[in-house]
């Protein structure tokens, strides 16, 4: 929906950006907050009230009238789903062997990325169909029925469990043995760096990208970009069970973000590519981007097991944080290079603006690369 919202409130890319990356500003903001309170008041308490959040964020982003309340709904949006990614982990930690950790986590990906498909072509077809303002609608009411749906069906974490990494000054503690690690760290660049290009070309900038350049329309360009999604799904749990099975979390992060980089460069620079290898390739980078999920894993195997919240909150932070920093920085370069045609009442950016703006996305691959190359190699718990 980027054309329809920057009609609709008379903006550019930058702006634009900035207004998609909100969710990412705050859900970033409060990763190791939340990592704490999954571990001293487990999932059965937040995730419900969470995804209630998530649905009211919706409704008010559908109901907006202005820039501010999109503003508003957008971050409320992100309030609620601050919780979700380290809850799934804390609800892996909890129930599910350590060796078995990256796959179930990957799964868990796989399923999400679900939800990232609907967001492109269903969605751009259900924008057209309905518009924006109804299409959000739907999504606040769905969240509001997830939320029920999780306090029915989480189970009560078991007492033993709760307030085993957080609240006080033991929390205190494990978050600095955390932060003192440079093991988390290296985790945390890599996670940023797999995950900045579904967050900001996958999922925001790469359908103008091939509406506007290429001259697809915008269904199929949403159909397109969503099999990075899939591609993304079929990774996670491939890459997890990989490392889980060998035991080399170190040489998994390192093949797959080289082939990240690769596919990515490949798809965004080399003229002249068919259809069907330029969908193999967002397909492949999609892949190789599922590895994100070993991250984590290596993060829990290179910390103590009671600071398990604040090591997922704090790698999150930086996986997450990717789309608070690349999203409004790819807008800004592509407005900075905007040379002045409009469409629509939109503006319409040339290819070489989105070969620059995207030159972003390429050098935060190759710091990921070189972060898991300076990792040192945990086998899994078993």
């Amino acid at each position: 929906m980027v054309e329809e919202l920057m009609r609709e409130f008379d903006v550019g890319a930058a702006v634009l950006g900035n207004l998609s990356a909100f969710y990412f500003y705050i859900y970033a903001g409060i990763q190791i907050p939340v990592g704490l309170l999954l571990d001293r008041y487990g999932p059965k308490r937040l995730l419900p009230t969470a995804a209630a959040v998530c649905g009211l964020g919706a409704l008010v982003f559908g109901m907006a009238g202005s820039l501010t309340l999109a503003y508003a709904g957008r971050t409320l949006i992100g309030l609620g789903a601050a919780f979700t990614w380290v809850g799934v982990l804390t609800i892996v930690t909890l129930y599910f062997p350590p060796s078995r950790f990256a796959r179930f986590v990957g799964l868990a990906q796989m399923l999400g990325m679900v939800g990232a498909i609907f967001g492109q072509a269903p969605l751009a077809a259900a924008v057209a169909e309905f518009g924006w303002r109804s299409t959000l609608m739907g999504a606040a009411g769905f969240g509001l029925a997830l939320a029920l749906l999780l306090w029915l069906s989480l189970e009560e974490q078991p007492k033993s469990e709760i307030g085993s990494g957080a609240g006080g000054p033991g929390a205190l503690a494990g978050l600095r043995h955390v932060m003192r690690n440079p093991e988390t760290w290296y985790c945390a660049l890599y996670g940023a760096a797999m995950t900045a290009p579904a967050l900001s070309f996958i999922g925001l900038w790469g359908v103008p990208w091939l509406v506007q350049v290429h001259g697809l329309g915008r269904t199929e360009a949403g159909t397109l970009m969503s099999l990075g999604f899939v591609g993304f799904g079929i990774g996670a749990p491939l890459m997890g069970w990989l490392s889980d099975r060998s035991g080399r979390r170190r040489l998994v992060m390192v093949l797959a973000s080289g082939c990240a980089v690769i596919t990515l460069a490949a798809l965004l620079y080399v003229p002249g590519l068919p259809m069907v290898l330029r969908t193999a390739l967002i397909m492949l980078h999609g892949v190789a981007g599922g590895a994100m999920v070993v991250g984590f894993a290596a993060a829990r195997e290179h910390n103590p097991p009671e600071t398990s919240g604040a090591a997922y909150g704090l790698v999150n932070t930086f996986t997450i944080g990717s789309g608070a920093v690349f999203q409004p920085l790819i807008g800004f370069v592509l407005d900075h290079a905007w040379d002045g045609r409009m469409t629509a009442g939109a503006r319409h950016y040339g290819a070489e603006a989105y070969e620059l703006a995207f030159a972003t996305l390429i050098a935060g691959g190759l710091i990921g690369f070189l972060a898991a190359l300076r990792s040192r190699e945990v086998g899994p718990s078993r």
